[in-house]
């Protein structure tokens, strides 16, 4: 079985290029400088996302906010449902004392 290939390891052979406006692209620039990354560490992580998804790695609708808390709210759902089935007893669980040490507050 073959290993997925990974944006973060796969060889760098190709390019990719597009039109953007240049007033657009600064504005963008800027939202993702705010979060430690480049534009193209942002699309490469918009191709990554896509690929563990097989597909938009959002939705893409007329209330795609609501959609996307919805969405949210559903997986975290299901996610929480699963860590509670799989606590078999009572020393499967971190107490919240635990955590903070852990993490802090």
């Amino acid at each position: 079985m073959s290993t997925p290939l990974s944006v973060v390891t796969a060889p760098k052979t190709g390019t990719f290029q597009m039109r953007i406006n240049p007033e657009i692209k600064k504005q963008v620039e800027k939202v993702y400088a705010a979060c430690g990354m480049t534009l193209t560490d942002a699309v490469n992580t918009f191709i990554q996302q896509s690929l563990n998804v097989g597909g938009l790695p959002f939705l893409v609708t007329q209330d795609s906010k609501e959609a996307l808390r919805e969405q949210a709210i559903t997986m975290l759902a299901k996610e929480l449902q699963k860590r509670e089935v799989s606590a078999q007893s009572e020393a499967d669980w971190i107490s919240e004392e635990t955590m903070l040490e852990e993490f802090g507050e």
